[in-house]
């Protein structure tokens, strides 16, 4: 069985080990343009070890942005700078990867630190958002309107041109964002897809859209490199997404060659009864890995490296997502092996500081 320090291959590409930099929203950004935070925040993390650096959230479209802050991907103009922050992650020996998300009915809202809920235009926010029907995402929100097929079709060639433009930045991995209540986790749950036509209404037809997009941005992703799902594996909801919906989803998204569903969960309702504890969703990428027959990676309280190993040497995922001890601990990867007595390489400039197992 595999262990935490394994490496981990896929299709052409090698991640020296198992830890992943999930992605987290950061809300620096202007006009979608990365910027030094950028470069500290995600080149510490390449310096501390991490096999694969993923970008916060980076929307497909100024409207999709989560935040006016957000990080952007929807214009040429935004590949140099992001380049920048590529060619030094891989100096590093990580791998760089790109999140691409669509916000939906989330969107043009503050930071988390200014509120977090909507914004107008005197804030930088925007009209109108975008959803699968057109009722808001809880209580005090914008009314989203329901996007149409021309749009569904628009927005999945957005993904397609986003990820062109993160493989000329120097991406290896692209993530599509399908959780967490945004855009296309809009279209899967029937909590928030009232929609009566193709894209309504069964499971099949709820699955459409992030299917279209999938397809889409595997058309201008090489073969060569992995693409990435991140879905909500549950909404925590009687009435809402499931766990085997997700399990059928992943046979679904295996077939169009995506290698690896990122499993979270929630985010479609504002205040869902969820059981958080230690590894709270790591059961589902295990579920998915299992059933599925496809890759997956656990996400969700992942705090110490005996935990993160034992996910892996148990075969409940391939790889684990680390967010929050990331911010904690950008060096996490460093200290783990050596907690755990595996070799891993530090920074030449780092070795002075290591300790001997």
């Amino acid at each position: 069985m595999a262990h935490l320090f394994e490496p981990l291959r896929i299709r052409d590409l090698e991640f020296r080990h198992r830890i992943f930099v999930s992605p987290m929203c950061e809300y620096s950004s202007q006009d979608g343009f990365a910027n030094d935070w950028h470069f500290v925040h995600l080149g510490s993390r390449a310096v501390g070890g991490a096999a694969l650096v993923l970008t916060e959230a980076s929307a497909v479209t100024a409207d999709g942005r989560i935040s006016p802050a957000d990080l952007g991907v929807w214009k040429d103009e935004h590949i140099e700078p992001l380049a920048r922050i590529f060619r030094f992650i891989e100096k590093q020996g990580s791998v760089p990867g790109m999140q691409l998300a669509h916000a939906g009915w989330k969107a043009s809202t503050a930071e988390p630190w200014k509120g977090g809920g909507p914004v107008d235009a005197s804030q930088g926010g925007w009209t109108p958002t975008w959803s699968a029907s057109a009722s808001p995402f809880t209580e005090g929100w914008q009314v989203p309107q329901a996007l149409d097929e021309n749009g569904i079709h628009s927005i999945a060639r957005a993904f397609r041109d986003a990820a062109r433009r993160a493989l000329e930045a120097g991406a290896k991995v692209i993530e599509i964002h399908s959780a967490h209540g945004y855009l296309l986790h809009s279209f899967l749950s029937p909590i928030s897809n009232r929609r009566s036509d193709d894209y309504g209404g069964p499971f099949q037809n709820r699955i459409r859209f992030l299917l279209q997009t999938v397809a889409c941005v595997r058309e201008t992703w090489p073969e060569r490199y992995p693409l990435f799902v991140r879905i909500s594996a549950s909404d925590w909801e009687e009435r809402g997404w499931t766990l085997e919906e997700s399990v059928e989803l992943a046979r679904r998204l295996k077939e169009l060659a995506v290698d690896l569903v990122d499993c979270s969960s929630g985010g479609i309702v504002a205040k869902p009864k969820i059981p958080v504890g230690p590894g709270y969703q790591v059961p589902f990428a295990e579920r998915i890995r299992r059933e599925a027959g496809i890759r997956t990676a656990a996400v969700g309280m992942i705090t110490s490296p005996t935990q993160a190993d034992t996910v892996v040497r148990s075969g409940q995922a391939d790889a684990v997502l680390l967010a929050r001890e990331l911010l904690r601990d950008p060096y996490f990867p460093l200290h783990a092996a050596q907690e755990l007595g595996q070799e891993i390489a530090w920074p030449n400039q780092y070795l002075r500081a290591k300790r001997p197992h």
